[in-house]
């Protein structure tokens, strides 16, 4: 690498580090039909300023027992991140990687089965918790009335499904001025498909309720859950020694509780 280039990432590298800031907040996943809890979910964000870099979250049954992990890279694209997830139940994982800047769904089921994997050639690609920064992105639309089409990607099925997403309400949640967007697949598929609700802080813009089909299966590893997942408070400074510690904290299969 040529000096000048070496010294110039050198700088943005330091730049980076110098506005990192990193957030801890946590989620409690209930059972929609019932409310009993299922399981928690441990995130930690890396932003440089307020742009999200790196996500880190564990997934822990309800004795504490960590089982699952995510890790995301937002480098990629804000709206369409990188990610891998492994869940120790069953050893299953997915995720999904860039190949000269195009985007790879893949997943490898638990066992010595073979990885599966398809590479995408979408528009408008919104993946995994880069939906969260769609929704930022397009605050001032959907605020509007607008409802905006995007294509999810679903690595068990390695493909991007269309759908459309809208505000349906405003209401007041957990005590602050709160708005609702859903979002459906498009088509006739919305006919057998349960729609995804998210509820947002309307100040910070902070997701404080999803409400719909997870990215968790049950424990026999048959089907994906559907779950309520609540994040009443809002995120704390947290310190790097957390990152590092739960990066490479051991999982161990539980049972969910339900």
């Amino acid at each position: 690498m040529p000096t000048r280039t070496l010294l110039l990432a050198m700088c943005l590298l330091t730049s980076t580090a110098a506005n990192a800031d990193l957030r801890y907040e946590e989620g409690l996943a209930r059972n929609p039909d019932n409310k009993q809890a299922l399981y928690t979910e441990q995130h930690w964000v890396r932003l440089n300023k307020v742009v999200p870099t790196e996500r880190l979250v564990i997934y822990r049954c309800m004795d504490g027992t960590p089982f699952a992990r995510k890790r995301v890279n937002y480098q990629p694209s804000i709206q369409a991140p990188a990610f891998e997830f492994v869940d120790a139940r069953k050893g299953y994982l997915e995720g999904m990687r860039y190949i000269k800047n195009q985007a790879a769904l893949w997943h490898r089921p638990s066992g010595k089965v073979p990885e599966k994997n398809s590479l995408l050639e979408v528009k408008n690609l919104v993946a995994d918790a880069g939906f969260n920064e769609f929704i930022r992105i397009h605050w001032q639309k959907l605020r509007s009335g607008n409802a905006l089409p995007l294509r999810f990607a679903v690595p068990t099925r390695l493909q991007a499904y269309k759908f459309s997403l809208k505000q349906t309400g405003e209401s007041q949640f957990a005590g602050v001025p709160a708005v609702t967007y859903q979002m459906k697949l498009s088509g006739l598929l919305s006919l057998v498909s349960d729609p995804i609700e998210v509820t947002y802080d309307q100040s910070t813009r902070r997701l404080m309720r999803f409400k719909g089909l997870s990215n968790l299966r049950n424990d026999a590893g048959e089907f994906d859950l559907m779950a309520q997942i609540d994040f009443p408070l809002a995120p704390r400074q947290a310190d790097e020694s957390e990152w590092k510690k739960h990066a490479s904290l051991p999982l161990t299969a539980c049972r969910l509780n339900r």
